[in-house]
């Protein structure tokens, strides 16, 4: 039971997760069109319709302004006790209309995309946001900073993140790169191309996707091509306590670099699959674990 369990919340947090495969598949001038309607006065009640979403307003310093949510929204913690809405393939209209929200932040082209004709009518504005770069995090808080009139803590906090990323930039973007599989979900058996954000912290990092032109942001690849391109690290999601994605690779064990010299790291599932202020935390995590195989890797393996 405690096993199904583990697995049921991986699944649920990779969906709620990779709500940015959409956005990365958005024709360019979509994505360019689409920004933020804005607000004649700073918002005083906001309704967020996507996990990442939540973190984003939260870190712009509007908390205490939100007054719902969607499932699977529970970072920070108080996240988790906010009104539901729905989910982030499906809202419910009548619960989101009666929590008088003058701000809707979603996600494209998520669930809100029906609605907008009700809640345009209503005067409702809603922004989108839908990072694809680790830098549109930064410029979203801002954004958002300035349509909740928290632009103080907003601001403070896209510095910090923008400070972290240059440091992160300087020390590991030329560096020897190195080859990694980053897995998406084992039955069956998904990885994330560069296409994703997360091929923008390997960038940073000076990493290599081994899947980086495979077509869509989330293909579905085979373990022999995973095994023909021999990565060097595999970077996993996982959620707390979950042990049966690593186990996985330990039956390729012959066949795989990374697992014969234990190279398949594990990373909290929201923060490496939500493109919100945490993924900031899972790069530096992950640009410090390929660094580490990279160091390795010049000395030759222990004897």
């Amino acid at each position: 039971m405690a096993r199904s369990h583990r697995a049921g919340r991986a699944a649920r947090a990779l969906a709620a997760g990779l709500v940015a495969l959409w956005s990365a598949m958005l024709p360019p001038a979509l994505a360019e069109d689409i920004e933020a309607s804005g607000t004649a006065a700073p918002a005083q009640r906001v309704i967020t319709l996507a996990p990442h979403a939540t973190e984003m307003v939260f870190a712009a310093g509007g908390g205490e302004l939100v007054v719902g949510t969607v499932r699977y929204s529970d970072h920070p913690p108080a996240a988790a006790r906010l009104p539901r809405v729905g989910d982030v393939w499906q809202i419910d209209l009548e619960s989101l209309l009666a929590l008088r929200p003058d701000l809707v932040v979603a996600w494209l082209p998520g669930p809100v995309m029906p609605l907008q004709p009700v809640l345009s009518g209503a005067g409702i504005p809603v922004f989108f946001t839908a990072p694809v770069t680790l830098a549109d995090i930064a410029a979203d808080i801002e954004k958002l900073g300035s349509l909740m009139g928290t632009t103080e803590v907003a601001d403070a906090a896209a510095l910090r993140l923008r400070e972290r990323l240059a440091a992160l930039a300087a020390e590991y973007r030329d560096r020897e790169p190195v080859s990694v599989f980053v897995q998406a979900g084992t039955h069956p058996l998904y990885t994330l191309t560069d296409a994703h954000i997360v091929g923008d912290v390997l960038r940073l990092c000076g990493a290599r996707n081994v899947f980086d032109g495979a077509g869509p942001v989330a293909p579905m690849v085979d373990i022999e091509a995973v095994i023909a391109a021999a990565p060097q690290v595999i970077f996993v999601g996982v959620a707390a306590g979950e042990t049966e994605a690593v186990a996985y690779w330990q039956r390729y064990r012959a066949a795989l670099p990374a697992v014969q010299h234990g190279h398949v790291f594990t990373l909290d599932a929201d923060a490496l699959y939500r493109p919100g202020p945490r993924l900031v935390d899972a790069a530096e995590a992950m640009c410090d674990m390929i660094d580490g195989v990279r160091q390795q890797a010049k000395v030759g393996p222990a004897p």
